[in-house]
């Protein structure tokens, strides 16, 4: 924990309903198969302010009456019911109909599936078999769903969302006639059928909630996936105001954390954060950073996990990503100018993409959307360890804070113009620009006046009502305090991180009495409770006044005990003892129940949300969990966590909870409707400039002269996976959705004086200006379509791929003066 996180709960009033977020943030990712997936280009190696109600809007089928679509029934049925299947890769719904990524007919509404299933029927005879057989194959963990593979025309599709020919399908599996007669077979199944993996080894998929993964090489970008019945499969339309998020984090994959790969970080003394591991591992004797990081990425988080989400009744995932999953920098700037040497980011630059677009390929196959967070950027935006570095805050903070926050936003337009492709705009519904930034210390007007900035970016990448959600975090202040900021903003929803563990209070309820407000068979405590007051309320409010908005993260801790929960040295600060919470094996049934009651308690009263994380790495002492609070998975296994989550469904009201409720209709800027990316001008005029009139540790009137970068490089790709034995007519991803998108990305101007990008907060500012602030300083954001504008007009070099970037990104070197403070930890 840093002592930022210190300063800001001490300087916040604590009432009974306010809690503290500090994210204190597993387990396994076979290589990408080398036959099927590979990349295109080569890669080098908190306060919480919490309270009130309870939400009983969850827009679910009853259940105890699941129903199950056709698209179950095909997966349910045997293998020779699946004619006419809808994975496939071209236009299946007869001529002139486009095969649409995102908005594409359900293929149990097509034409020829529907004359198959009439056909079907007329052959059973007696129509009512069918739903008999789905009812009792459905009502027995004992049977299984299999699998199969379907066959059908594939070329009507060109893979970019568009219809090339007028194909159409026969349906029968023996000569697909769309387009130009090519045949493409899917795999497929459900419950029971069993999953090659790419090393040629099996598992069984149990999902009992009608869920069914898809395999198509002929097209990877298959997306008829499904969850489990009641979640739309990626190529049909998600509702916000119908569907609700029921997600797991997969914490600790790309960045690490001490708390989730404890091991990891046992066995480097004196490492707090990934820049320390990373330091230690390159400058031990025989150590070989990419060799070890490739070991967590490749046994972290496998597919069996995905596939294991999916069977738990989840249909989200919010996949934390670093920014050196891009690039890095050998020259930050130096802690010794004027005479050097140059300071290094130590991360492993850009060989985590290659896993990240795993594992969105994983989600793809089991129907699982994906909320991709950028989780740590230059600088650091909270001082946290998952931020890449234990310390001070240097994004938007101090005088190099306005240069880091030039290169996150380079980043999240790299980002962004890969995941707003055709490809991915299905399965990666939702971007988190910044994952918990600080903003008690960075200053409101500061942050606001950055998410204008990505605002307008993205969406003159994406259009309006186009792309990815755009998702920001609450910054530690109240939800309330958000609603009217961004006035005008396109599909902007807020992420807040509730949590009991870190309130600053011992927190020494039991949680194996019964539950308040509960019945005798009800454990729980005051902790269920206690969960629909504090959360359910606020959040229900800023749906009706802010628009979308989820629990980004929350978990079962209602304590801080667990190995490392507050970082590598520093203690819980529970007043009991920890024994018992850290041993999952010394839990007694009415504990378990306890947890599971208020976990059922909190994901009613959050309604969309993401449980932090998904796995908890064994430490290296005991080869246990000692943090179990944390892990989902765990929870399945050992009874605390549900195997439904829709058994939260109404828990709030059982307790008599009864607050605000959403209304059902979201701010209509807040889905892409009328008025949906046009800032109100109050907004233009109090936060459209950039950089800031001010900043945190700079004093008033110099912003000026504070050292920044300017735009001499292309910007750099994202590179795309290529499969092998994809059907020629489907469109290959470039990385970059936008192609007139061709305005050069921020480099270190050669001569200039550049303190520690990561250690600048006590630097003086320059006597004299350096970069872009030298040629104006602080100007007026630009409108979405006015970016669109520029970046079209300005005639730069157009993007480049990750080859035609040197394998080090290193600053031009430079003279530093200013000298900068190394953060203690």
């Amino acid at each position: 924990m840093s002592a930022y996180e210190d300063d800001i709960r001490n300087s916040q009033a604590r009432t009974n309903s306010s809690y503290i977020t500090a994210s204190p943030h597993a387990d396994f990712l076979p290589p990408p198969d080398p036959s099927f997936f590979s990349l295109g280009q080569s890669i080098p190696s908190t306060p919480r302010d919490s309270s009130g109600g309870y939400d009983s809007t969850y827009e679910r089928e009853p259940l105890a009456t699941p129903t199950y679509s056709s698209a179950t029934a095909l997966a349910g049925a045997p293998k020779e019911t699946t004619e006419g299947s809808p994975f496939i890769s071209g236009a299946a719904a007869g001529a002139g109909e486009p095969y649409d990524y995102g908005r594409k007919k359900p293929f149990f509404k097509r034409p020829v599936v529907l004359l198959g299933l009439a056909a079907l029927v007329a052959a059973v005879v007696v129509a009512i078999v069918v739903p008999v057989v789905l009812t009792s194959r459905h009502s027995s963990n004992n049977t299984s769903t299999k699998g199969g593979t379907s066959s059908s025309g594939s070329s009507g599709n060109n893979g970019n969302g568009n219809s090339t020919d007028n194909g159409s399908s026969n349906g029968n599996g023996s000569n697909g006639n769309g387009g130009k007669g090519q045949t493409n077979l899917a795999t497929w199944g459900g419950d029971g059928s069993t999953v090659t993996k790419a090393d040629g080894t099996t598992f069984i998929y149990n999902n009992s909630f009608g869920g069914f993964w898809v395999q198509d090489q002929k097209n990877p970008f298959n997306n008829s996936a499904k969850p489990n019945s009641w979640t739309p499969a990626l190529s049909e339309t998600w509702d916000w105001t119908e569907n609700k998020v029921n997600g797991v984090n997969l914490g600790g994959l790309f960045v690490l954390e001490p708390f989730i790969s404890p091991a990891l970080f046992q066995g480097s003394p004196g490492a707090h954060d990934e820049w320390d591991l990373s330091v230690n591992v390159s400058s031990s004797s025989g150590g070989n950073l990419t060799n070890f990081l490739v070991q967590h990425y490749t046994t972290f988080i496998t597919e069996e996990d995905i596939a294991q989400i999916a069977g738990a009744g989840l249909n989200w995932v919010r996949l934390p990503i670093p920014f050196w999953a891009i690039e890095k920098w050998d020259d930050v700037g130096s802690v010794n100018a004027p005479n050097g040497p140059e300071d290094a980011e130590p991360f492993l630059q850009k060989v985590c993409w290659t896993y990240i677009l795993q594992v969105i390929e994983w989600a793809r196959k089991y129907g699982i959307r994906v909320n991709l967070d950028l989780h740590a950027v230059p600088g650091s935006q909270n001082g946290y360890n998952h931020s890449g570095k234990l310390g001070s805050l240097n994004f938007m903070s101090g005088i190099m804070g306005y240069a880091n926050a030039q290169r996150t936003l380079d980043y999240i337009r790299t980002i962004t113009e890969f995941i707003s492709q055709p490809q991915y705009v299905d399965v990666i519904p939702m971007f988190s620009i910044l994952n918990e930034p600080l903003v008690g210390s960075l200053g409101v007007d500061q942050m606001v006046s950055f998410y204008v900035q990505a605002h307008n970016l993205i969406r003159s990448i994406t259009g309006i009502g186009k792309g990815p959600v755009m998702t920001i975090h609450d910054g530690f202040r109240s939800l309330s305090t958000w609603a009217g900021v961004l006035d005008g903003s396109d599909r902007v929803a807020l992420d807040n991180h509730p949590y009991f563990a870190f309130d600053g209070q011992p927190n020494t309820d039991p949680i194996d009495v019964q539950a308040d407000g509960g019945d005798s068979t009800m454990m729980g405590g005051v902790w269920p409770k206690q969960a629909c007051n504090a959360w359910g309320a606020n959040l229900n409010t800023s749906r009706n006044n802010f628009g979308i908005t989820v629990a980004g993260e929350f978990s079962n801790a209602i304590n801080d005990c667990g190995l490392f929960v507050r970082g590598v040295g520093n203690g819980p600060v529970f007043g009991g003892s920890c024994t018992v919470f850290n041993n999952v094996d010394q839990w007694t049934p009415a504990m378990k129940n306890g947890f599971q009651n208020f976990i059922l308690a909190s994901m009613d009263a959050l309604q969309d949300y993401f449980f932090w994380t998904w796995k908890i790495g064994p430490d290296l002492v005991t080869g246990k969990v000692q943090a179990p609070l944390w892990s989902y998975k765990l929870g399945l296994d050992n009874g605390f966590i549900p195997k439904d989550p829709r058994l939260a469904q109404g828990m709030c009201g059982k307790l008599g909870v009864l607050g605000a409720q959403f209304s059902g209709t979201y701010p209509a800027t807040a889905t892409g409707g009328a008025g949906a990316g046009t800032l109100a001008p109050s907004v233009t005029q109090q936060y459209g400039q950039f950089p800031p009139t001010s900043l945190n540790g700079v004093p008033s009137g110099q912003i000026s002269l504070i050292p920044s970068y300017t735009a001499t490089r292309a910007p750099i790709t994202l590179p795309a996976p290529v499969f092998t034995s994809v059907d020629s007519n489907i469109v290959m991803p470039n990385g970059w959705a936008d192609s007139q998108d061709k305005a050069q990305a921020v480099f270190p101007v050669s001569g200039c004086v550049y303190p520690d990008a990561w250690l600048a907060m006590d630097s003086p500012v320059p006597a004299s200006a350096c970069g872009a602030t030298a040629t104006g300083g602080a100007a007026a954001a630009p409108t979405a379509s006015a970016v669109t504008s520029a970046t079209a007009a300005a005639g730069a070099a157009a993007p480049v791929t990750s080859a035609s970037v040197p394998a080090q990104t290193t600053a031009p070197p430079a003279v530093r003066a200013a000298k900068a403070r190394k953060a203690s930890h």
